[in-house]
């Protein structure tokens, strides 16, 4: 039998919940400038699927990386780290 690789996860902020069964998750990282070594903050978006739709605005959650759902969607959601305040 043959061995399924792992798949990616990511930790980031729900930025938008408006969706049914769906959410934009923002990650955001400090990167360090290649010529002038100041610390640039750098944020991907990603369309993750939430099938109880318990997720709100402000969350963090952690991501993994699944099959195609949709046009957008290839992630889903794994847990809520924690809830917005």
């Amino acid at each position: 039998m043959e061995k399924r690789n792992l798949r990616k996860e990511r930790i980031g902020v729900v930025s938008s919940s408006k969706m049914e069964k769906s959410i934009v998750v923002s990650e955001t990282k400090r990167v360090k400038h290649p010529m002038y070594g100041k610390f640039v903050l750098k944020t991907k978006k990603y369309v993750a699927h939430d099938e109880k739709n318990d997720c709100n605005e402000g969350d963090t959650v952690r991501i993994m990386e699944t099959k195609p759902m949709s046009k957008s969607k290839r992630w889903r959601l794994v847990e809520i780290l924690e809830r917005a305040k």
